[in-house]
């Protein structure tokens, strides 16, 4: 028979990062957790953790941590179906956390509402929110880290269903001075050399397939590191660089002419999907179903 209480430590130190912000969340010490987590190992004959900072999952411990995830969202179903079964006297006040990894614009701009929807929905729910790349967020599915995300692939990863949220258009935007500094003869390939362009981070490869759209080829560009939304789109307003935005995020700014687009009308569209476990706890579910809610209502709508 499994031992949740041991479980239960695995997850806190997983989801927290340590030992000790585990045993804060968990009410016990740090010396109950590391003991629990350590019988944990030593009856499945190997390590879950590889301690650090932050400690992180091995395979066997994510397995481990999606199974109490799991369990819990449907603890907190029968709760909900039986309120009898709920807290008894003095009995801690459990809630079960939902990770889920999202691109950072839509972080930005839309999928708020639908978090907040489904937290005034779920009171007792946490969202565990991870920010990655499009991408790059169904690699945290497929390797258990996250039970859902916003992802830009459209085949469902093993074992998850994918539904179609709707498409981002990006567009190329500088201020105007750095388009008559840059590009006073236009855009091409010589002119994208010379011009600094921003970039979220490593994985962010929308300047790139914008340039190669453009171009018909590859260019190496100058680059700007901003990893922030608010931060990216400033940085663009001031003449740093330029920049793939989401429309929406910067139509003010476009239609007032602190920013222009450095080729008119060719945006890039980014079609996004929600993908969830098959099978999914209610819970989840219900999740998804304030995602795709906001995804398609609002003034950050995608199209």
């Amino acid at each position: 028979m499994l031992d949740y209480a041991a479980l239960h430590a695995l997850a806190a130190v997983v989801r927290e990062g340590s030992f000790e912000r585990a045993a804060r969340a968990l009410h016990v010490t740090p010396s109950a957790v590391s003991q629990r987590v350590k019988l944990l190992e030593e009856r499945t004959g190997g390590a879950l953790l590889v301690r650090g900072q932050p400690c992180v999952a091995t395979e066997a411990g994510l397995q481990l941590c999606r199974h109490v995830e799991r369990v819990g969202m449907l603890e907190h179903e029968l709760r909900e179906a039986l309120p009898a079964l709920g807290m008894g006297s003095g009995e801690a006040h459990e809630r079960v956390t939902v990770r889920v990894a999202v691109n950072a614009d839509s972080l930005a701009t839309w999928f708020m509402a639908g978090a907040a929807a489904f937290a005034a929905q779920a009171p007792d729910a946490l969202l565990d929110l991870t920010a990655d790349d499009q991408d790059h967020t169904a690699e945290r599915l497929r390797s258990g880290a996250v039970l859902a995300a916003v992802t830009a692939l459209a085949q469902p990863v093993t074992g998850c269903n994918s539904e179609a949220l709707g498409t981002v258009h990006y567009v190329a935007a500088a201020s105007p001075g750095f388009v008559e500094r840059y590009f006073a003869k236009g855009v091409g390939a010589r002119t994208l050399a010379d011009a600094p362009n921003l970039v979220f981070d490593r994985k962010d490869r929308l300047q790139a397939r914008w340039v190669r759209r453009i171009c018909h080829r590859n260019v190496e560009t100058p680059r700007h590191w901003v990893p922030s939304p608010a931060a990216f789109v400033e940085a663009a307003c001031r003449g740093m660089g330029w920049g793939m935005h989401p429309t929406s995020m910067v139509a003010d700014a476009l239609r007032d002419g602190t920013l222009v687009e450095l080729v008119p009308g060719a945006t890039l569209p980014v079609p996004l999907y929600w993908q969830q476990a098959r099978a999914a706890p209610r819970l989840l579910e219900r999740l998804g179903a304030a995602v795709r809610a906001a995804a398609r209502s609002g003034p950050h709508a995608l199209a």
